[in-house]
């Protein structure tokens, strides 16, 4: 068991999945079954395991959350913005990679549903989610 003096902050993953269709661009949400934001759109993610490394919790977690299998994910940003989960103070270490298709998605886990979105035509999103899409599509789609 683990004591400190100080708090510690909790450390997430996120993963951004783009399925590249026909000219079209597709991100990977999940529908969160859980508070906080119950119901809201999400990109796949969680906690980190103390056994873990970083890139491996972000493969599980999506594995876990939605069926895709990802071989390998880059790291894209770090995202620490205090107050971004009303939880606790937590912070998000955020993985990409892309794929040519669409393949079938189910949310599992956590996760009450899975599905695919055009890049262009997202719904509400959970936490600080719709921020790092934006800064994940200015830095690597619009390039």
């Amino acid at each position: 068991m683990y004591t400190y003096k100080y708090p510690r902050p909790a450390l997430t993953v996120d993963a951004i999945v783009i399925a590249r269709v026909a000219g079209n661009s597709y991100l990977l949400l999940i529908e969160r079954g859980t508070e906080p934001f119950k119901g809201k759109w999400a990109l796949p993610g969680g906690f980190v395991e103390i056994d873990e490394l970083l890139e491996a919790a972000c493969i599980r977690e999506l594995k876990e959350e939605t069926g895709f299998e990802a071989g390998s994910m880059q790291q894209f940003k770090v995202f620490d913005a205090i107050g971004r989960d009303p939880r606790h103070r937590t912070i998000s270490v955020v993985f990409y990679t892309f794929t040519g298709r669409m393949v079938d998605v189910k949310g599992k886990d956590d996760a009450a549903n899975a599905k695919w979105f055009n890049i262009s035509n997202l719904p509400e999103l959970a936490f600080d989610h719709l921020e790092i899409i934006r800064l994940f599509i200015q830095e690597h789609l619009d390039a």
